[in-house]
């Protein structure tokens, strides 16, 4: 299975926000929206990922479009992560049933976690662009996005 395709439909999802609530695709209507899928909180490579991405995100923000970042870790995990790291860009939890959501967009890898993905959903719900990594290890750079918000 790879990366969900662009102009198709975005698969139905629902995850958990760090806070406890709830946030789906519905709720992303009428917005750009960038799934940022990673393997682990707190290891170096998702670390310096988002890192990079908080360093550019008034410029993303200025291109119209929202980063979650996307992982199977739980919402503590997830909060903490994103606290110790000093980023704003909200973390998603796909913990249980764990990664449905991923398996949806097709970026779930077999030893259980999400593959490094990105995926790019336009105000109405379709993919408008995505990249699945070669492997975890590999960071994609925030021109990946903006190249995919340009596409």
């Amino acid at each position: 299975m790879s990366v969900v395709a662009p102009g198709t439909p975005a698969p139905d999802f629902t995850l958990k926000t760090e806070d406890g609530g709830k946030l789906g695709l519905t709720d992303l209507r009428g917005s750009t929206t960038v799934l940022v899928f990673f393997p682990f909180a707190f290891s170096p490579t998702c670390a310096d990922q988002f890192s990079v991405y908080q360093e550019v995100l008034d410029e993303f923000e200025a291109r119209g479009a929202k980063l979650y970042g996307v992982s199977c870790d739980a919402t503590w995990s997830l909060k903490a992560f994103r606290e110790k790291l000093g980023v704003s860009i909200p973390m998603l939890s796909d913990f249980e049933p764990k990664g449905e959501t991923c398996r949806a967009f097709g970026v779930y890898h077999p030893g259980g976690f999400p593959q490094r993905a990105l995926v790019i959903i336009d105000p109405d719900g379709i993919v408008k662009w995505s990249y699945e990594a070669d492997n975890p290890g590999e960071l994609p750079g925030a021109n990946l996005i903006f190249d995919g918000l340009a596409a």
